[in-house]
């Protein structure tokens, strides 16, 4: 399997959809009772968590590129 960048955002939007899927499941399996506008505040603290998350996460890999030395051929040495 080919090895891909970690991406918090996403981890934190599929965690917080889940938990508003398993309120709607809890409640069609008459576990217990959900109205129909909890999910609202729920996904929308989400999306604003991994929105958070990537901005953070797409500042530090930019930091770290600008920090780290090319590794693009940088042309002839001058010897002296």
């Amino acid at each position: 399997m080919l090895r891909h960048e970690f991406q918090p955002g996403k981890l934190v939007a599929g965690l917080f959809l889940v938990a508003a899927g398993v309120l709607y499941a809890g409640d069609a399996g008459g576990l217990w009772v959900t109205e129909w506008f909890a999910v609202i505040p729920l996904v929308t603290v989400g999306l604003i968590l991994a929105g958070v998350a990537a901005g953070i996460n797409g500042a530090v890999r930019r930091r770290r590129k600008v920090g780290r030395p090319s590794t693009a051929d940088p042309g002839p040495e001058i010897s002296g």
